[in-house]
């Protein structure tokens, strides 16, 4: 597949960080249908196909980018995440596995058999020894290693326990996150719109309870920020903004955000004192030929940091 060069089509916005305009809404190749988004070194972003797996690399700054990988029959791309090594970890849905790119080149590095079907390996969090990968259709979660090298080693399953209450025919757990020293995960269950912490290790999981008996349905993307967790709730086209305890083990939904732009949003990143979710458009009449984009929403004031 060629190269597809793309620009960003609509209104700029100044981002208070460093004071340079960016736009407020990128324009991805047609028909990509994108679903996660990470933002690497500098102002560049990459985001994947759920459809064929290809990878694309893009600029915040300019709105510019094209195809680093070219998908492949039989390959999708849910979850990204960089590792070390400039290596691009990525949760490759209903195919079981996941795949390590080069960050630079785009060449394939890696094919990790995660599960068997039925199965949809969503999402991916990468810490400091390792991968965790979140299967929606089963109650466990893959603990992959990274080796020094930056290669990934051979996968563990581990059960999901505790408060973790699976869900039969439904997309379960999905978006995921780590604190900083990598000693807890944060995760969200779709069905239901449930938040757990998560002992890494043990697969133990412990309900975030939420004040007001808040939920956040149709949960997917999620990015932990020190004790505040942004969830994107695809079919609501919102981010709920969530205030953690400073044990994880409850919080306060702050406010949702929200963008005439959003069209079911996926993921998110962080820039400066922004965020910016991915349009997947499920549901869009004829995704082949569908216009996709990544969309610049403000973090709330008091919580726009990076």
């Amino acid at each position: 597949m060629a190269a597809v060069s793309v620009s960003a089509v609509a209104a700029a916005a100044t981002d208070a960080k460093d004071g340079k305009r960016f736009p407020g809404v990128i324009q991805l190749p047609t028909g990509f249908q994108p679903e996660g988004i990470e933002i690497g070194r500098g102002t560049t972003f990459y985001t994947g196909s759920v459809a064929n797996g290809a990878i694309f690399r893009g600029d915040l700054r300019t709105g510019a980018g094209s195809v680093l990988a070219p998908g492949a029959s039989g390959r999708s791309a849910t979850g990204i995440e960089l590792s070390k090594g400039n290596r691009l970890v990525v949760a490759g849905a209903g195919t079981g596995n996941a795949y390590v790119f080069d960050a630079r080149s785009g060449a394939l590095l890696q094919t990790i058999p995660l599960a068997t079907p039925p199965t949809f390996i969503n999402d991916v969090v990468v810490t400091r020894g390792a991968a965790y990968f979140t299967d929606s259709s089963k109650p466990v979660f893959y603990k992959v290693p990274i080796n020094s090298d930056g290669s990934l080693g051979a996968p563990q399953t581990i059960a999901l326990s505790g408060d973790y209450v699976h869900v039969p025919n439904a997309f379960n757990l999905n978006g995921i996150d780590a604190t900083a020293n990598g000693k807890e995960l944060v995760a969200v269950q779709t069905a239901g719109g449930k938040l757990y912490r998560i002992d890494p290790s043990t697969g133990a999981a412990t309900l975030i309870a939420l004040a007001n008996n808040e939920s956040v349905p149709n949960g997917d993307g999620i990015l932990l920020d020190g004790k505040t967790l942004y969830v994107v709730q695809n079919q609501n086209n919102v981010i709920a903004v969530i205030a953690l305890a400073q044990d994880l083990t409850s919080g306060t939904v702050k406010t949702r955000l929200t963008d005439p732009d959003f069209s079911v949003p996926t993921t998110i990143g962080s820039f400066g004192h922004f965020l910016y979710a991915v349009n997947a458009r499920f549901g869009v009449a004829n995704p082949a030929s569908a216009a996709y984009q990544v969309v610049q929403v403000q973090k709330p004031a008091h919580m726009s940091r990076r």
